[in-house]
């Protein structure tokens, strides 16, 4: 099994970010617009659309708000296996993002790490637009 392990810091404060993150049903438009294109919860899933075309469907484990960490686990065709968690840590007057995916089948760990990083990315630049002043 492969383990993904990705970082982020950001200038956004703690809270801020969580409160994007517990917010399971707007991933589209809170947490990675552009990244991910649409989301609909299913009862205790939620259905996720990629930029890319792909969709999977994730069935949310847990939203921790002491630990600020969301876990969940991906159904898709591509995936035997898949299952991942974020955590919101305060660093400074910003916060530091930790992204872990574990994946199967092994050789998915490359596409997988690659729409992490543009997820990230569409993190940032979401999550900092909101946290600038006005």
């Amino acid at each position: 099994m492969a383990s993904i392990r990705k970082e982020l810091k950001l200038s956004t404060p703690p809270e801020t970010a969580w409160d994007a993150f517990r917010d399971i049903g707007a991933v589209h438009t809170r947490l990675a617009p552009g990244f991910v294109t649409d989301c609909r919860m299913d009862g205790p899933d939620r259905i996720v659309t990629f930029a890319n075309g792909l969709t999977a469907r994730e069935l949310i484990v847990d939203v921790d708000d002491q630990a600020r960490r969301l876990a969940y686990s991906a159904r898709s065709e591509r995936l035997k296996h898949h299952s991942a968690s974020f955590q919101v840590f305060p660093e400074g007057t910003g916060c530091r993002l930790v992204w872990i995916a574990d994946v199967l089948p092994h050789e998915a760990s490359s596409a997988m790490a690659q729409m992490m990083d543009a997820g990230l990315a569409a993190m940032r630049k979401a999550l900092e637009s909101h946290s600038r002043p006005a």
